[in-house]
């Protein structure tokens, strides 16, 4: 993998791309969060870092550290046309209140319609996911060398197994977040006085998209009564 890495590692370890990964994980966890993400600046180009936001559940706490120790940085949000309304409220509060730099990507518009009038989300799940949300990312992703997400390992099995970086999907997933416990979450949140989604409130801690949401507890509410606990864009 070709990396726009500056000074993190050793040039002679950055051809080997499992090297590379491990020593930038024995470097970046036993740095706090704020540290973390500033290393980041320091140590890959920030022209080919990605950063992606659902504004979800408490979206505020990843892009609110974001806004304050790299407010250039430009936020890109999934737009798949199945947002609830609150969640789009919520999008427009949030880049108000910390003068975010939010792009809107979506699926091409023939696409979406085919799952509206398909209702693809009831038939195969999967593919309407694949439609609206990882297809247009990946056009864009292939810009990039990091993708920064704000994932955190007690939110799912699937997540609870993964480290600060790791390689997928052909670029280096960064998650500066992914040892914060959700007591520690909440905490910062309430600390700071930051906003949750309006939907916490109703019981939803997990939100996606109307159709395949519903309330309950870290991402029990998403895709219920199906196995599915992931869009697809985190594997």
């Amino acid at each position: 993998m070709q990396t726009n890495a500056q000074t993190v590692i050793d040039e002679s370890v950055q051809g080997d791309e499992a090297t590379f990964i491990k020593a930038l994980n024995e470097k970046y966890s036993t740095l706090t969060v704020d540290e973390r993400i500033r290393a980041l600046y320091t140590d890959f180009n920030a022209e080919k870092v990605m950063l992606t936001s659902s504004f979800a559940s408490t979206s505020a706490f990843f892009l609110y550290l974001f806004s304050k120790i790299h407010p250039e940085q430009k936020v890109f949000f999934i737009d798949t046309g199945f947002h609830f309304p609150e969640t789009i409220e919520y999008k427009k509060k949030l880049t108000e209140l910390y003068n975010l730099n939010v792009v809107e990507i979506k699926a091409e518009e023939w696409k979406h319609e085919f799952t509206v009038t398909d209702q693809t989300w009831k038939l195969d799940p999967d593919f309407c996911c694949s439609i609206n949300k990882v297809e247009p990312l990946d056009e864009i992703k292939k810009n990039f060398d990091v993708w920064i997400s704000g994932l955190m390992s007690w939110q799912s099995d699937h997540r609870s197994n993964l480290d600060v970086f790791e390689v997928r999907g052909g670029i280096i997933k960064f998650y500066p977040l992914i040892d914060v416990t959700q007591e520690e979450r909440d905490s910062y949140i309430k600390t700071h006085n930051l906003p949750f989604h309006p939907l916490v409130f109703k019981g939803y801690s997990s939100i996606g998209c109307v159709h395949c949401t519903v309330p309950g507890e870290d991402r029990s509410g998403r895709w219920n009564n199906c196995p599915k606990t992931e869009c697809g864009l985190h594997l």
